[in-house]
């Protein structure tokens, strides 16, 4: 082959790498992004095996969606939709996706009827199989009252997440000190060891309330959507407050003081904030790490405007640590404005 030739294969090369192929036109793959990347609420996100995926609620109904990318969503599946009878038949909320032992499990918050929300409770799913896009069988409503034993009078509770800490499992979730007969109540969080996946081992802990300045003084108290947040030196849970359909909602930290003390004690606890808030709200998180596992992420959900309601999107953005090990969020960024992807995402996008 002619030497001019080889060279111009070469420089077309190179050319074409950083080119991707989108509805037969060549076009450029983007080193940033623009916030919000998706409509919706209460974004979950976990990365497994170089994939990212996102499990969310849709239409009474959880889908989950597989990416190689944290800013773009690419295959989506429906995994369970909510029966016509029972106790999980309505107002689907906040699904989660954890793979434990060798399964996939799903926890959401959904309810017999609403609104008011005064029936919402726990339930939870897991995969026939190691593939997150099986099928699911429901194992039904989680225990999350203050009688394990009996499993009676069980209480109101939503936004669970669950965790591995000193080869335990844990779940933490938002809810009330009994059953109400209006959705106008304070939600506070709680904490249980748990003796599997799908069943609690003991008594639930209450390890907060909104007592705070920056978590009082709207219509509702509240605190929700608890998530675990680890490095080196510390173990927090990053919460949301005040209220979800206003500009007030904000994030704050509670952190464990001893690691080797229990996390069933409440006094262990430390709270601080507000750690982030943005003009139009700013909650519901979950966190990963980028692609070449050098950058923090957080993944929140904002309002669209100043108006109250539940019209909200998904944003992300990256975050630091202080030298004592505190999570640093930032102010949210604005709204379109360029972001750089996560690390080592334009680069696997390009090979």
């Amino acid at each position: 082959m002619p030497n001019f030739l080889i060279s111009f294969l070469f420089i077309l090369n190179i050319f074409l790498a950083g080119y991707q192929n989108y509805g037969g036109k060549s076009i450029e793959a983007k080193r940033t992004f623009k916030n919000p990347v998706f409509d919706g609420a209460d974004p979950w996100y976990m990365e497994k095996d170089g994939y990212y995926y996102y499990c969310f609620s849709s239409k009474n109904g959880i889908n989950i969606s597989r990416s190689r990318f944290l800013t773009k969503q690419e295959v989506t599946k429906r995994v369970w939709q909510a029966p016509e009878t029972g106790w999980n038949k309505a107002c689907v909320w906040a699904p989660e996706l954890h793979f434990i032992d060798g399964r996939w499990y799903i926890y959401y918050a959904a309810g017999e009827s609403g609104p008011p929300y005064i029936y919402q409770k726990t339930g939870v799913l897991q995969s026939e199989t190691e593939d997150p896009f099986s099928n699911y069988t429901d194992k039904g409503m989680l225990y999350t009252g203050d009688d394990p034993d009996l499993k009676s009078d069980n209480i109101w509770a939503i936004d669970m997440t669950v965790f591995h800490f000193r080869n335990k499992l844990y779940a933490v979730w938002s809810g009330w000190e009994k059953a109400e007969l209006t959705d106008k109540t304070p939600q506070n969080l709680y904490i249980a060891e748990m003796t599997d996946p799908c069943t609690m081992k003991g008594s639930r802990v209450k390890i907060s309330s909104p007592e705070e300045t920056w978590e009082t003084g709207g219509p509702l108290d509240l605190q929700e959507a608890p998530e675990v947040l680890f490095n080196d030196k510390n173990l927090f849970i990053v919460y949301s407050c005040r209220e979800s359909w206003t500009v007030d909602y904000r994030l704050g930290l509670l952190r464990l003081k001893d690691k080797d003390g229990s996390l069933l004690s409440p006094s262990n606890w430390e709270k601080s904030g507000p750690v982030f808030q943005g003009p139009f709200g700013t909650g519901h998180c979950s966190f990963v790490k980028s692609p070449d596992g050098e950058e923090d992420w957080i993944i929140y959900h904002s309002k669209k405007s100043v108006k109250e309601g539940w019209q909200r999107d998904v944003r992300m953005q990256k975050f630091k640590w202080t030298r004592n090990g505190y999570p640093v969020f930032g102010k949210p960024v604005e709204t379109g404005a360029e972001i750089k992807r996560p690390s080592g995402e334009y680069k696997s996008e390009n090979r």
